[in-house]
Order: structure tokens, then C-alpha cells, then sequence
């Protein structure tokens, strides 16, 4: 299935990447994680209905809508360029007209991730190199200021993960790799997904 037919099974419009006018160095543009990659990483790694996730740098939503469609669990996306937002909220319109069998919410917040105020039962979350590694050390933070407030297993999702963000977890944090999915047939070391845990 192409990209662009698993947006339509969706109801979403999701593909391209972003124009970037957000006027600093510590955003990138927006770049929906592939179809294909989900698909791998979801055969080994699996939510429960107990999870609640959020996707920081969410762009379109693909991500969001994609968890959100196979395990009908909440999900959040946060983003802060507001024509992306806005985009979302279009692909949210279309998609729930297709899916309002899928009880569990999935809401999008406008604004900057380290300034997002996590809920005491979000516990998965997703990043694609939504942003510069001084944004992912604060949005850190605040997850591990959340699990010591309301105690739980939480875990990070990382897709194309940035060295930076890799060496951070490892050496500056409680947070310890417990899965590495690599994508078959891609001969770039950076195609994989890694998932990072505190419990």
C-alpha cells in the first residue's frame, strides 16, 4: 500500500514536508514518519489499553492517527507551528467522520513541547526529531517531573533517532534501551526505531 492509500483508508492528507517559518534553530520542519516504518515497528511493539500516548512534534498527525486507529487508545499530538496544527485539525475533522466507532479521544495541542503539561496517565511517547536536543533535554524533564509526582512505567519512542538524543538517555537520565527495531532492506543505520524505559 502506497502512502498516499493509507492516508485515504485514514482520511487524512498527511504526506509532503512542512515549510518551516517557526523563527528559530531549535525546531525542524515537519516530516511524517513512513507508513512502512509504522508498520515493522508495531509488529514488535505493541500499546495496551491501559496507554495514553503523546506525540511531541506530531506535524499532520499521521502518527497520532495511526495508534489511535489500531488500538483505540487516547493519544495526544502536540505541535507548534500553528499552519501544521491547523492541518491536523482539518485531518481530524475528515478522519472522525470514518472512525467515530473508536470511543478512546485523540486531541491535538497547539504549543511549544516543553511547555505541554502532561497528564498524570500519559506514559508512551513518540518522537521523529521533532526538535533540537536543548528542546528534547526539557520535554525529558518534565516526563520524569510528571512520573515523580504520579508514579508509572513510562516509555520513549524514538524514530531516526539523533545521536545526541541517544547519548542524553544513555548517560543523563534513568531511562534504559530496551528495544531496537531496525527497518529490513534499509542500508542507512539511522532507519530504526529505539525504546527507552523508566519504570
Amino acid at each position: 500500500m502506497t502512502e498516499e492509500e493509507y492516508d485515504k483508508l485514514l482520511g487524512i492528507e498527511t504526506g509532503g514536508f512542512g515549510e518551516w517559518i517557526y523563527q528559530t534553530v531549535h525546531y525542524n520542519r515537519y516530516e511524517a514518519t513512513p507508513y512502512e516504518a509504522l508498520d515493522k515497528f508495531f509488529e514488535e511493539y505493541q500499546f495496551t489499553e491501559k496507554d495514553r500516548v503523546v506525540d511531541f512534534g506530531c506535524g499532520r498527525g499521521r502518527v497520532a492517527f495511526y495508534i489511535h486507529n489500531h488500538f483505540h487508545i487516547p493519544v495526544t499530538g502536540v505541535e507548534v507551528m500553528e499552519k501544521t496544527y491547523e492541518q491536523a485539525i482539518r485531518n481530524k475533522a475528515a478522519y472522525m467522520k470514518l472512525n467515530q466507532h473508536i470511543k478512546a479521544p485523540i486531541h491535538f495541542h497547539y504549543g511549544a513541547a516543553e511547555d505541554y503539561e502532561l497528564e498524570p496517565a500519559d506514559n508512551r511517547f513518540y518522537f521523529f526529531n521533532p526538535f533540537s536536543i536543548q528542546v528534547f533535554k526539557e520535554v525529558v524533564g518534565n516526563i520524569l517531573g510528571s512520573v515523580r509526582e504520579n508514579k508509572r512505567s513510562v516509555d520513549i519512542i524514538l524514530y531516526y533517532p539523533m545521536q545526541e538524543y541517544e547519548r542524553f538517555l544513555k548517560n543523563s537520565t534513568p531511562f534504559r534501551l530496551i528495544k531496537q527495531i531496525r527497518l529490513p532492506d534499509k542500508e542507512d543505520d539511522y532507519e530504526k526505531f529505539l525504546v527507552y524505559r523508566y519504570s
